[in-house]
């Protein structure tokens, strides 16, 4: 793939061989998205120990980002009744039922970043499983976005819940914030991820859990931080066990 002139640039400012602190790697990854023309997003990956062929090894959750992820999020309601009424107050983009299962499968329509239903009309919504299901998109109750407390779910999402799922190659990548967050927010953002994956260690998993730790904006190559300063703790924490 060849890379642009400013991803070079960056990229031979690295030390490939190093594990930045947690605060060094954002300076570094600001700096670099300094030149860019919009506000990067600012992304952690996160390399796991695990194999996510195994159910007890495969880690899916939500958290909420104490400075949330600096982007607006468009959700969409699927509901009806009063619930409808709830999430419209609470802020949610779009809310309605039958015209949308009809956009979207129709139309093809993906205006959304995250998709809340009710339980009562899952059986309908489970028809669109083909296409939202690919995309990430598909309700689940395991991440919050199946309940009959739309508004709080709503709030929620817009004020930083995101979701996270494991990939096929045990890898988790995170949207931390944008290139205009101070040092500060975006410290607290990475190392709330990190705590949250930590906690969520799969008890099947021997040896070294967190492999690698990378930070990169969307316009830059990737940092790899120093894994126990990153979750805030010591290093025998995060490698000993």
């Amino acid at each position: 793939m060849k890379r642009s002139r400013r991803w070079s640039d960056a990229y031979g400012k690295v030390d490939r061989l190093r594990e930045y602190q947690l605060d060094e790697g954002i300076e570094l990854i600001k700096q670099f998205a300094q030149r860019g023309k919009f506000d990067e997003t600012v992304e952690l990956t996160v390399n796991l120990g695990v194999d996510p062929r195994k159910a007890d090894q495969m880690i899916r959750g939500t958290l909420t980002l104490p400075h949330g992820t600096g982007k607006a999020v468009r959700v969409l309601v699927l509901t009806k009744g009063e619930q409808q009424v709830e999430a419209r107050d609470a802020g949610a983009d779009y809310v309605g039922f039958d015209e949308y299962i009809e956009k979207i499968q129709n139309e093809s329509w993906f205006e959304f970043d995250v998709v809340i239903a009710t339980p009562d009309v899952m059986r309908d919504v489970g028809k669109l499983g083909r296409v939202l299901g690919p995309r990430g998109l598909m309700p689940n109750p395991k991440t919050g976005t199946v309940t009959m407390d739309v508004g709080q779910a709503v709030k929620e999402i817009k004020a930083g819940r995101i979701d996270f799922r494991v990939d096929r190659y045990g890898i988790i990548h995170i949207g931390v914030g944008k290139a205009s967050f101070d040092v500060e927010k975006l410290r607290d953002n990475v190392r709330e991820v990190m705590r949250t994956l930590h906690r969520m260690r799969p008890a099947a998993v021997k040896g070294v859990y967190v492999r690698r730790v990378t930070l990169s904006s969307t316009m830059s190559p990737g940092v790899r931080l120093e894994r126990a300063d990153a979750i805030g703790t010591t290093r025998a924490n995060v490698i000993g066990a």
